[in-house]
């Protein structure tokens, strides 16, 4: 954080939070020529450098030594576990998903997920303390309550795991039992995070995801019985046959049941990268303006309900830790999403999951069967990954509060950065962004675009001027 705001312009103190009050039919719209310039394939900088910058040069040894040298650490760290197994395929997923019907399928998984704990405890030579532990999918609650308890149990017998950690796992509240609920509130889980996309029966079916508003409800009035400390919900805006007045429709409801936090994601249409998405192809999928209209909607009826806008895409009750993590200049942003700041190791367990060791990434093998034969011959199946250099930190600092706090200081940066800042004179010329003495602020019309500000600061999109695999803007 800078220096307190003085009457000087060099801005206010507080991060940008956003009023909601440029909404879609206001000063929020966009001349065509702007938003075709600003609606391309852009990253979401959940980390930099971003996923197809990494190396395959980075291996299992390199990922061996720096779990050595992590290990000598007395910190605590986090851990992400990933749960691949689905019963069904949701037509809009973009996660890494294995479709099964039996619960045994996931016994063999749960062997070779306690064989990869055991080939990483080796490395780092000691049990580490947890401070954040986040189980993802995929769906969690694929596993039935045995195999959760078992899970649990492999977790706690690894690592040190207490009633401080923080502890939050992923739900389908279709595919979710009062009682698994319950038991993981008994093994200390306080966060869950509820896939919930959209609540209009015609979008549900589209998509693949019947999930009524009763179902809804039970489960999250459920937890707060269960005293979860924090219920979240998953949106997606852009899906196919959504409509301003369906999704108004869904927001209220949503509002009604009022999650202490919300993700309001934009549909990621990549059918070249998700060929199961090439069924929605026959739909009106909203795209460019009307998409960008559905996340305005979002913005205008979170904020009137009393919700903080976070970063670019988030929304929290005044009360979350988030909030107050914003308020406090302690947001922070990593492979998980948006979080409060915390340790600066995460590591990762399962197929395609990710770690960064402290500024060192690594990925492991995707492909369900590799990942485990792997594991069972003694090999940690890493594919690639990335040590951040000097110039990489520096970037990654100036985007991840820009990420979050909508803001960067630009006495702030480093002398090889400032000419970036010249690409984004456009976009102030374009109301996205505004001047206040030395500080650059994304304006509310400019937040659904904080990751094409972002984009002038990131050294490989500049050498490599198109990626695959990225979403659009909006």
């Amino acid at each position: 954080m800078s220096k307190d705001a003085t009457d000087s312009g060099q801005g206010p103190e507080k991060p940008n939070q956003g009023d909601g009050t440029l909404l879609a039919g206001s000063n929020s719209v966009l001349e065509p020529e702007t938003l075709t310039r600003l609606d391309v394939p852009v990253p979401r900088y959940t980390s930099y450098p971003t996923v197809p910058e990494w190396s395959r040069t980075v291996d299992e040894a390199a990922y061996r030594d720096r779990l050595r040298a992590i290990g000598t650490r007395s910190e605590p760290i986090s851990l992400y576990v990933h749960i691949p197994f689905c019963r069904d395929r949701c037509a809009f997923c973009g996660c890494n998903v294995v479709v099964a019907r039996e619960q045994a399928r996931s016994d063999g998984y749960l062997d070779a997920l306690e064989a990869e704990m055991d080939l990483v405890l080796s490395e780092l030579g000691t049990k580490p303390r947890v401070s954040e532990l986040h189980l993802g999918g995929g769906t969690p609650t694929f596993l039935d309550e045995e195999r959760l308890a078992r899970l649990f149990e492999a977790l706690r017998s690894r690592f040190e795991l207490d009633d401080h950690t923080e502890i939050s796992v992923e739900i389908d509240p279709v595919e979710t039992r009062v009682s698994q609920i319950e038991l993981l509130a008994s093994l200390g889980v306080r966060r869950i995070s509820l896939g919930v996309q959209d609540l209009d029966p015609t979008v549900q079916e589209i998509i693949r995801r019947p999930q009524s508003v009763e179902i809804t409800r039970e489960l999250t009035e459920h937890a707060r019985r269960l005293e979860y400390s924090s219920v979240n919900y998953d949106l997606i805006y852009g899906l196919p046959r959504q409509t301003p007045a369906s999704w108004t429709k869904t927001l209220r409801e949503v509002i009604e049941l009022r999650p202490d936090r919300v993700a309001v994601y934009g549909f990621a249409f990549v059918p070249n990268m998700r060929p199961h998405q090439k069924a929605l192809a026959e739909f009106p999928i909203p795209a460019g303006a009307e998409k960008l209209e559905l996340f305005h909607i979002a913005t205008s009826e979170f904020t009137k309900a009393g919700y903080v806008p976070l970063g670019m895409d988030h929304f929290a009750l005044p009360e979350d830790s988030l909030s107050q993590a914003l308020e406090a200049g302690r947001l922070d942003r990593s492979f998980m999403g948006y979080r409060v700041a915390g340790p600066k190791v995460l590591i990762g367990f399962g197929p395609s999951a990710i770690g960064d060791l402290d500024g060192f990434y690594a990925q492991t093998e995707s492909q369900l069967l590799r990942w485990s034969t792997a594991v069972k011959k003694g090999k940690l199946p890493i594919i690639r990954g990335h040590h951040l250099s000097d110039d990489d930190r520096q970037r990654r600092a100036i985007i991840t509060r820009l990420m979050c706090e909508l803001r960067f200081d630009l006495s702030a940066l480093p002398a090889p950065l400032q000419p970036a800042v010249e690409g984004l004179r456009w976009m102030k010329d374009e109301g996205l962004l505004e001047w206040r003495g030395n500080w650059v602020y994304v304006t509310e019309k400019g937040r659904p675009f904080v990751r094409n500000v972002a984009m002038v600061f990131d050294r490989y999109l500049e050498e490599r001027r198109t990626q695959p695999g990225f979403s659009r803007a909006i």
